[in-house]
């Protein structure tokens, strides 16, 4: 890794849009750094904020993007060797790294580290922790892939001794492809589940699971490993880990579990019982079981950090959630849109109950864009069917650049779509490509009182915006 450039010097970032690189452009921005970045993919909330505070997005990936030359190049994991602008770096000899290098370099340093992984609900935990320690006065440096609504901004640099960041299994770069955060030098570890994800850089269970127990390896015996019981996977990794372990979840023999469980008014409720007995009632402003199980791995780190009970069960109490998770974004025609960022299909059946629950008995839409790595690919097909069911009317757009994936590994959205029609007995479920066309079918269709759940892990060409006009219309 390359030395730390004083402040002023000018940083470069390769693929700037991604919510990760987006969010550390305005960290090192707060640094007193001078920051360009490019990236071909420019849509909101990303484009937006980097607007927001100043910098400006180059267009498309060019070698002229690096003319005067920049101090220091992070190369986002998006970016493959033979990018044209990489390769001008590699070739002029101008210093790189890596995203979750950068992370390492400039926010945790010699602090504390505590790292909330997992395949669900990492970015929900690790905000939650955050406000939590920010709540009670610890002033915690923190990164998080998304924008947490009670701070505004997916990160801060925090001037205490912690630094809560949500650690991605995804590889580093082309020029590392180890996972993220094996970067990120971890005290205290939450792991939320194991399950197969990453289909582009995994070939299967096994060897993600290589992936997180490699994280496990590097816990200090004086750590903590708070790890969910209700993935057998999470539970096999965690066994690697030379910390203590401490087990939260719905099974009955884990540390901590949640009882009397309800939600009311957008919040969740819930008891927070250790080794079976109560140790304090706890309100989130979070919807869903999953959420639940989220808020009961940040209340089991907080206890084991220290933090005071009444301080924390404030900062739980005020949480206000993340954008495009579970968002509200507007309402029309007594019609409610919500968009979230479910791209696995057990996250798209945990948040389909979840609106369910937190909306009984309204007709729910699921309006889902299979964008990611994985959801393009036909190893879910079947899940993915399973979950979209649960809802009421089903809409799904084309692969998102299908092209990118294999012929005989992609996704037949036909076949997700008659699936779910064959097992609901009905033709609730149907394919339409384009956001606009998607816009006026739902439009067309919906009656006051409908839910329209949004789900992608892109901008999705904007179809939030263009069903509220064509509600509106």
């Amino acid at each position: 890794m390359t030395d730390t450039p004083p402040s002023g010097s000018h940083i470069h970032l390769i693929a700037i849009c991604g919510v990760g690189m987006a969010s550390l452009a305005g960290l090192l921005q707060s640094k007193g750094y001078r920051i360009t970045g490019s990236d071909q993919n420019i849509y909101p909330p990303m484009s937006t904020y980097l607007q927001e505070i100043g910098i400006d997005i180059l267009a498309g990936f060019s070698p002229e993007h690096l003319s005067d030359r920049p101090d220091l190049v992070i190369i986002g994991n998006a970016v493959s060797r033979n990018n044209a602008e990489a390769e001008a770096v590699v070739n002029q000899g101008i210093p790189y790294i890596s995203f979750p290098q950068g992370l390492g370099k400039f926010l945790i340093g010699s602090r504390q580290s505590l790292v909330i992984t997992g395949t669900h609900g990492k970015t929900t935990t690790t905000a939650l922790a955050a406000w939590v320690l920010a709540r009670a006065g610890l002033d915690p440096g923190f990164f998080v892939g998304g924008v947490p609504i009670n701070f505004g901004s997916g990160w801060d640099p925090g001037k205490g001794d912690y630094v809560v960041i949500e650690g991605d299994e995804y590889d580093s770069a082309f020029f590392d492809k180890g996972p993220k955060f094996l970067h990120y030098r971890p005290q205290h570890v939450i792991l939320t589940s194991v399950e197969f994800d990453h289909a582009d850089i995994y070939r299967d269970l096994d060897h993600l699971k290589d992936a997180f127990r490699r994280l496990m390896e590097l816990i200090p015996t004086e750590g903590k490993l708070v790890v969910c019981r209700d993935y057998p996977a999470a539970m096999e990794v965690a066994a690697r880990a030379c910390s203590q372990v401490i087990t939260y979840g719905d099974d009955g023999s884990s540390d901590w579990t949640a009882r009397n469980v309800r939600f009311s008014a957008g919040k969740g409720f819930f008891d927070a019982f250790y080794r079976g007995n109560s140790d304090a009632t706890v309100e989130v402003g979070l919807i869903g079981r999953h959420n639940v199980n989220n808020a009961l791995a940040a209340y089991a780190l907080a206890k084991e950090l220290g933090i005071d009970r009444k301080r924390m069960l404030e900062g739980f109490a005020t949480f206000s959630g993340i954008k495009r998770r579970q968002e509200i974004k507007g309402e029309r025609r007594g019609v409610l849109l919500i968009d979230d960022f479910a791209h696995h299909p057990t996250a798209v059946r945990e948040t389909i109950d979840a609106v369910r629950a937190a909306y009984p008995g309204r007709r729910l839409w699921a309006i889902f864009e299979p964008r990611s790595n994985t959801s393009r690919r036909n190893i879910f097909e079947q899940e993915f069917s399973d979950a979209l069911a649960r809802a009421d009317r089903v809409v799904m757009a084309g692969l998102y650049q299908a092209e990118k994936v294999p012929e005989k590994d992609r996704m037949s959205v036909e076949r997700v779509i008659d699936a779910i029609n064959r097992l609901c007995g009905d033709s609730r479920a149907v394919m339409i490509e384009s956001a606009q066309e998607i816009a006026s079918y739902v439009a067309k269709g919906a009656v006051s009182g409908d839910i329209m759940l949004v789900m992608s892990n892109g901008g999705f060409d904007g179809v939030h915006e263009k069903i509220l006009q064509a509600l509106a219309g």
